[in-house]
C-alpha cells in the first residue's frame, strides 16, 4: 500500500494526483515512508493547504522524485494521542507565506480514505474528537459561570479556551471529567519563536490564542478545582496551558493554591506545566504537595534549545534540575517533548536525550507534534544540516528497549494512571 499524493486547487478543493506517490520530509529532506507508518487519518484529523508551495512525490512510472505542479502541496493536522513519523513534503516558492502554528504532517490517498504518517502513543481517550458533545458543554459552561460567578478563571476557561478556542482540555472541565486547566500568569521568562499566545508585532507568524490578562488569586484557583478534584473521574489539575505565560513565575500563589486545596481534599493529582526554569520554585511545590510536572522542550541539546526558547535569566541546565528534584520528591516527571522529524531523531538528539534520562530519572516522554512551519523553524535555528537521523519510530523503540520503565504517551497522567499506567485503562 503506497498513498496518493494530494494537492488543493487553492478554493478549497483537494485531489489526489494517481501519477505520483506520497512521501515524507524529515528535516531538509524528502524521502520515501515504509508501508508500516502509514495509517488511516484519525478522526478528528484535518487537512491544510499549503499556499505558495508545490508537493513532491515519486513518480509512478519512473520512480523519480518530482514536484506536482498542478496546484498546491497538502498536509494534515493529527489529532492528540498522535505522533507524527513524517511532515508533508513541499517545497516553497520564494514569495511563499510563513505557515500558521500547527504541525504539516505528511497525508495521502489510498483506496478512497486519507492516510497519514502516524502513530498512536497515548492509549487515554480523554481528548477524542467524538467525546465531546456541544450541548453538554454548553450547558457546563452556563451552569458554572452561574456557580462562579465572580471567578475571573472561570469565565476566561468558559469564554476564550472552551467557547472560542475549542481547548480539549477546558470542554472536559465543563462537562466535569479528567483534566482541569489552571491558567496562572500573564508573564513569561522566555520568548520561543514559536510562542502559540504571544508573538512581536514585527514577525511574520502570528499566536494561535490571546494570553491571560491578569494574575489570579490562590483563593480564585481553589474555589473551582477542588470540586472538580473531588468528583471528577480521574481527576487532574494542572497549572500552565497554552493561553498563558510561565507558570513558575506565580509560584508563591500555587504554593498557596496547593496548600489551601489539600486542606480541602486529597483527592486526584496536582501538576505543573512548566518550562523548569525555577528549580528552586518547584522544589517549594513539590514540599507543599505537587505530584508532577511536565516541563516542553523542543530538544535536550542546550544549544537546540537555547536558539528556539530565547531564555530570560536561566540556563538549560535549570531545566534538567527540575525534573530530577521532582523525581527525588517521588514525583512524577513528564518532558513535553516537540518531535520534529528529522532533529528530534537525529542521532546527535538521541544521544542527548540517554543522558538526560539518565541525569533526571524522567517517568514519562509526551510525544507531541511540533507546531511550526519547518522551512521557518529550521531557517530561524541556523540549521543546514541535520545530520544522520534514525527515524521517529527507532528513536522511540530505543528508548524504550534502553529505558523500559519510562511510559509515552501524550496527557498527563491522574494518581491512578501513575499507579497502574500500563494496566488500568478502564474508562
Amino acid at each position: 500500500m503506497t498513498p496518493y499524493l494530494l494537492y488543493s486547487d487553492g478554493n478549497g478543493n483537494i485531489y489526489e494526483d494517481t501519477s505520483l506517490y506520497a512521501i515524507g520530509r524529515m528535516g531538509w529532506d524528502a524521502m520515501p515512508v515504509d508501508e508500516e507508518d502509514w495509517i488511516e487519518l484519525p478522526d478528528g484529523g484535518s487537512l491544510y493547504e499549503l499556499p505558495e508551495r508545490r508537493g513532491i512525490g515519486i513518480d509512478v512510472k519512473t520512480g523519480e522524485m518530482r514536484l506536482c505542479e498542478k496546484g498546491w502541496a497538502v498536509a494534515a493536522f493529527i489529532p492528540p494521542a498522535h505522533t507524527g513519523l513524517y511532515m508533508a513534503a513541499f517545497e516553497a516558492l520564494p514569495e511563499a507565506q510563513t505557515l500558521p502554528l500547527f504541525c504539516y504532517t505528511a497525508v495521502g490517498w489510498y483506496n478512497e480514505k486519507f492516510y497519514v504518517t502516524a502513530v498512536r502513543i497515548e492509549r487515554d481517550i480523554r481528548q477524542e474528537a467524538k467525546g465531546y458533545n456541544e450541548d453538554k458543554i454548553k450547558l457546563g459552561v452556563e451552569h458554572m459561570l452561574e456557580a462562579y460567578p465572580h471567578n475571573r478563571l472561570v469565565e476566561h476557561l468558559a469564554n476564550n479556551c472552551a467557547l472560542t478556542y475549542h481547548c480539549p482540555a477546558a470542554r472536559n472541565y465543563f462537562i466535569g471529567r479528567w483534566e482541569c486547566p489552571i491558567p496562572i500568569s500573564p508573564a513569561c521568562n522566555a520568548n520561543c519563536i514559536g510562542c502559540i499566545s504571544f508573538q512581536p508585532q514585527e514577525e511574520t507568524i502570528y499566536s494561535a490564542q490571546d494570553r491571560l490578562t491578569f494574575k489570579p488569586t490562590a483563593a480564585e484557583v481553589v474555589e473551582y478545582t477542588v470540586p472538580h478534584l473531588e468528583t471528577a473521574p480521574y481527576p487532574i489539575v494542572s497549572f500552565g496551558q497554552g493561553c498563558e505565560g510561565e507558570p513558575l513565575l506565580m509560584w508563591e500563589t500555587i504554593r498557596e493554591a496547593i496548600i489551601e486545596i489539600r486542606k480541602h481534599t486529597q483527592k486526584g493529582s496536582i501538576n505543573i506545566n512548566t518550562n523548569g526554569s525555577k528549580p528552586d520554585a518547584v522544589e517549594e511545590l513539590m514540599k507543599a504537595g505537587l505530584n508532577s510536572i511536565r516541563v516542553s522542550l523542543n530538544s535536550v541539546r542546550p544549544e537546540i534549545y537555547t536558539k528556539y526558547y530565547l531564555p530570560n535569566n536561566y540556563k538549560f541546565e535549570d531545566i534538567r534540575e527540575s525534573a530530577r528534584i521532582v523525581r527525588q520528591y517521588g514525583g512524577w516527571a513528564s518532558i513535553n517533548y516537540f518531535v520534529f522529524p528529522g532533529m528530534t531523531d537525529s542521532v546527535a538528539e538521541y544521544e542527548a536525550l540517554r543522558e538526560f534520562i539518565k541525569y533526571t530519572d524522567i517517568s514519562m516522554i509526551q510525544w507531541r507534534n511540533f507546531n511550526i512551519d519547518p522551512d521557518w523553524y529550521l531557517g530561524r535555528l541556523g540549521v543546514t544540516d541535520t545530520g544522520e537521523c534514525l527515524g521517529v519510530r527507532q528513536l522511540m523503540d530505543l528508548i524504550h528497549e534502553e529505558f523500559p520503565h519510562i511510559k509515552f504517551g501524550y496527557y498527563n497522567p491522574s494518581i491512578e494512571r501513575m499507579r497502574n499506567y500500563d494496566t488500568d485503562f478502564a474508562h
